[in-house]
């Protein structure tokens, strides 16, 4: 009975969950965490007052699941928006540049493949204005150009093996 008011008044009516998103995001966080501490539960802990390599992804992955359930639980007692409809747009592209990236690297260089790749990624949003994107572009790719080999001292081919 006290849904019919709230749809009266323009309002969806709210089941047990109140807060949807919230609800679904922190159980998402802790699963993320569940998988975590599985992945890392064959690395060596603690011992008295010396930290293993399993100590810092456990105590994150830790401290994730208390950060997931304190989320979940906002969403199961407070209100908040409904869930929203995915897009699966900015994924497949953002996958798509990546999986283009590590094929193109090495035969098409630095340059190319990373100016190539943030194109792709562009694509991911139907918002994507091309002229400040091809200028975005440009000066990602000349921050990659510069970083990478230079800054950081990564061997990589700037150019395309054809051109060297």
């Amino acid at each position: 009975m006290s849904e019919a008011p709230d749809r009266a008044a323009g309002k969806p009516a709210r089941g047990l969950i109140k807060g949807p998103q919230d609800f679904y995001g922190g159980l998402a966080l802790m699963a993320i965490a569940l998988f975590a501490l599985w992945a890392s539960s064959d690395l060596q802990g603690t011992r008295g007052f010396s930290f293993g390599p399993g100590t810092a992804p456990r105590m994150f992955a830790f401290l994730l699941l208390a950060l997931g359930a304190g989320v979940a639980l906002t969403g199961f007692l407070a209100e908040g928006p409904p869930l929203q409809r995915y897009g699966i747009r900015g994924p497949v592209f953002v996958t798509a540049a990546i999986l283009v990236f590590s094929v193109a690297i090495r035969p098409l260089g630095l340059i190319v493949t990373s100016f190539i790749c943030f194109m792709i990624a562009a694509m991911g949003s139907d918002e994507t204005k091309w002229k400040e994107t091809l200028i975005v572009g440009i000066f990602l790719t000349i921050g990659c150009a510069l970083l990478f080999p230079y800054a950081l001292g990564l061997p990589l081919d700037l150019f395309p093996r054809v051109l060297r």
